[in-house]
């Protein structure tokens, strides 16, 4: 049961959204009055810049695209406030709700009529003659990916400390649920429920049709080595480069101890996100 309603205090509430985009300041020139009508606004943040590491919040709203849901999953650092996400941008897998849709089912979300859903996080360390140079949380995904001079890449898959496998290909995708739809569908790899506890292992373009994509438990500890990296062979989570990889590192990827939470609220639901994303038409014409 959500805090506010156990305290039988309004809601408070911190709003994030991408800056300068006329679409987020149009949406919240529009919803601010109906949010002010069921909760108190703590927090508005347009540039994505607010320690949140002491906030007393029951929710954080973000207004933007996907990548703007990225971005405040890396604001909040692992702190377990739930995010509701309003869709200003184009796709929105994460950020699912459009500003209509918002205003309809807010005065019963303010009231508590929503569920939590906890969403995988993976852990993800540089690692360098056995210390951790630099490590970050993802919610969409790990990636080694090779840069110039463009050439295979022999990547060894470790799983909890025994050799999987060594690949050939251009690069190495581990996602969560949630990175099942991003990078990782673009590189033909599979769709995964988002609640699940999973990681999904996909080669880029892998030199043997033998390598095919793999669903591992979240609770697998992943190690990747790359024999031969290239001077500008990197790790990159979420889209951000975590490293430039020597020979000899180790990046080790295992699930987060937190999970990102976000609110499932009335007439959500992944497949009809699918359908409407992607799409799912069940026709060819």
């Amino acid at each position: 049961m959500p805090a506010w309603i156990v305290e039988q205090r309004r809601p408070r509430i911190a709003i994030l959204g991408a800056p300068k985009r006329p679409r987020v300041i149009s949406a919240i020139h529009r919803l601010r009055p109906a949010i002010c009508e069921h909760a108190e606004i703590v927090v508005e943040d347009f540039e994505f810049a607010h320690d949140f590491t002491d906030s007393d919040l029951d929710l954080v709203i973000v207004l933007g695209g996907d990548g703007s849901i990225l971005q405040s999953a890396r604001q909040l650092a692992g702190l377990q406030i739930p995010v509701l996400g309003v869709n200003c941008g184009t796709l929105g897998f994460l950020a699912a709700l459009s500003p209509d849709d918002f205003l309809n089912v807010w005065p019963e979300v303010s009231c508590g009529g929503f569920s939590i859903v906890d969403h995988l996080m993976l852990r993800v360390a540089h690692m360098r003659g056995g210390v951790e140079l630099v490590h970050q949380l993802a919610l969409n995904e790990a990636a080694i990916l090779g840069g110039p001079p463009y050439q295979i890449m022999e990547i060894d898959l470790y799983a909890d400390k025994v050799l999987a496998t060594t690949y050939r290909c251009d690069g190495l995708i581990v996602s969560t649920p949630v990175g099942s739809t991003a990078y990782n569908l673009s590189a033909g790899g599979p769709i995964v429920r988002k609640h699940l506890r999973a990681m999904i292992i996909q080669p880029i373009s892998p030199h043997t049709l033998t390598y095919r994509p793999l669903v591992d438990s979240a609770d697998t500890h992943l190690e990747l080595v790359v024999a031969r990296p290239n001077p500008s062979t990197s790790v990159v989570t979420d889209g951000r480069v975590l490293g430039q990889i020597i020979r000899g590192d180790r990046i080790s990827i295992r699930a987060a101890d937190h999970a990102f939470r976000m609110l499932n609220v009335p007439g959500q639901n992944e497949y009809r996100t699918l359908r409407e994303k992607l799409g799912w038409g069940g026709s060819v014409l």
